[in-house]
């Protein structure tokens, strides 16, 4: 192992063109005295040697590309120097009109991120208004009893489809039962049919072989057959309305058991229902109240407000009042300073030449300038809070169509679907800010979403500015 080679010397190695000897490379790379051996690399002598062979290749095809590209443009430039700075400012051109593409496109792309701060601001603002939070509640609890008049019908439904089946069961139950015993009686007939034809030959051969003492016994025992079959007749029709009686007795059973489980089911059916009225009523009673607490808050709050308000305008008004004050002995000790002013200077004109008098004309002009401007100033600041105070206002009863809007459309849509809409129209009638006039801004509650994208719009504008060119900027800054 031989050689040392510390890690930013590898680097420089590595990076750098290596146009010294070998002997100069290995005096400069000893391991220092203050070295850290545990940032230090060893490496054998057969890597150090291709590291060497490496570097000092990669240094010599950059020098020989080097020499190539001069002795090509210096070629160039010899035979035909006009097309070359032809070229060049054609270039120049290209990339100037792409830099302008690429503002250009810059530009509409940041007009449409304002535009959908300001949509986005605008929205978020507006479903934070407390007139479109009580708003919203109304529509879920209007949503909450279109779908519990939903439920009662499905199970309404429900109910009705298992009495309809119930009902086709037992009559199905009833004709299969009628089939087998009509099944039965026939069977029992042929079967009757089928014995006829030897108790015939039976009673043939009785009278002709047996004697005239035996004919009475044979009545007799035809007499007792026929008897026995009269009563099994008898005993199949008892047996047949026996049957009879009995589906009665069981459909009689079976109905009273279905009235008295539809019974069961209605009561059921209808203390759930009252259990769902008292809750929905509980959860309708308990919203309200909690409504009305809020709107006390709102209210206390907004008398609160009102109140540090008054409190306020009362301060400026006098702070206004003290300032009027003020300018109005400003304005009296300056028109004294000007008659003064003009006292000495008629007192110079008699002592003084004609160009100090004009010196003192121009003096009086100035002053009189300066007092016209602050007079004008203050105008302008007067008309400046009437006009923001003119904005608030619009802004105001801008808000206000865009709810009462709003509302309409959706109490529309609900009525299209359901007949609770006692929620929402309560929510719009006991709103102060639909048909009571427009509401005051309170500039301790917040922003309003114009001033916001204002806001928002600058600092935007402030970073386009930067990403212009140099001559658009300069163009915006004189324009």
């Amino acid at each position: 192992w031989q050689g040392c080679l510390h890690l930013g010397q590898r680097e420089r190695i590595r990076s750098g063109p290596c146009r010294e000897t070998e002997n100069n490379v290995l005096d400069e790379y000893f391991l220092p005295n203050e070295a850290d051996l545990r940032q230090v690399i060893v490496f054998p002598k057969a890597e150090w040697e291709r590291i060497q062979g490496s570097t000092r290749e990669a240094a010599h095809i950059d020098e020989k590309k080097e020499q190539e590209e001069v002795h090509w443009d210096s070629k160039a430039a010899g035979k035909d120097p006009p097309n070359k700075l032809q070229a060049k400012k054609l270039r120049e051109e290209k990339e100037e009109e792409e830099r302008k593409l690429l503002d250009l496109e810059e530009a509409q792309f940041q007009a449409a991120k304002r535009k959908e701060v300001i949509d986005r601001v605008k929205t978020y603002l507006g479903y934070q208004d407390d007139r479109m939070r009580q708003f919203h509640s109304a529509l879920l609890l209007t949503k909450v009893l279109k779908e519990r008049d939903a439920q009662v019908e499905f199970q309404k439904s429900r109910l009705v489809d298992s009495k309809k089946k119930d009902y086709e069961e037992g009559q199905r139950q009833f004709k299969e039962y009628i089939l087998s015993e009509q099944e039965k009686a026939h069977q029992h007939y042929m079967n009757q049919q089928a014995l006829r034809p030897d108790i015939l030959h039976v009673i043939c051969y009785i009278r002709t072989i047996l004697p005239i003492q035996e004919y009475v016994n044979d009545q007799k025992i035809i007499k007792a057959i026929e008897e026995q079959k009269q009563m099994e007749e008898d005993d199949r029709i008892k047996a047949h309305f026996k049957a009879k009686e009995i589906i009665a007795n069981m459909r009689k059973k079976k109905e009273a058991e279905m009235h008295k489980m539809i019974r069961r089911l209605a009561e059921h059916m209808g203390e759930g229902l009252k259990m769902e009225d008292v809750r929905l009523a509980r959860d309708v009673a308990r919203i309200e109240a909690e409504q009305e607490k809020n709107r006390k808050e709102k209210e206390a709050k907004q008398k609160a407000a009102l109140e540090s308000i008054a409190e306020h305008r009362a301060t400026v008004m006098k702070m206004k009042e003290e300032k009027e004050r003020q300018e109005k002995e400003e304005a009296e000790k300056e028109r004294d300073v000007l008659m003064e002013n003009a006292r000495i200077y008629q007192e110079m004109e008699n002592t003084k030449k004609h160009g100090r008098h004009e010196a003192n004309r121009e003096v009086q002009k100035i002053q009189i300038q300066q007092m016209a401007e602050k007079q004008a100033r203050k105008e302008q600041e007067k008309q400046a809070e009437l006009d923001y105070d003119a904005q608030r206002e619009a802004i105001a009863l801008s808000k206000k169509h865009e709810f009462q809007k709003y509302a309409k459309q959706v109490i529309e849509t609900e009525s299209k679907t359901t007949h609770h809409l006692y929620p929402l129209l309560k929510a719009c009638k006991g709103e102060r800010g639909l048909g009571h006039g427009f509401q005051t801004y309170n500039s301790r509650l917040g922003p309003s979403y114009l001033v916001v994208a204002v806001m928002l719009l600058k600092k935007q504008n402030h970073e386009i500015t930067f990403k212009l060119s140099t001559k658009e900027r300069q163009k915006l800054f004189s324009s």
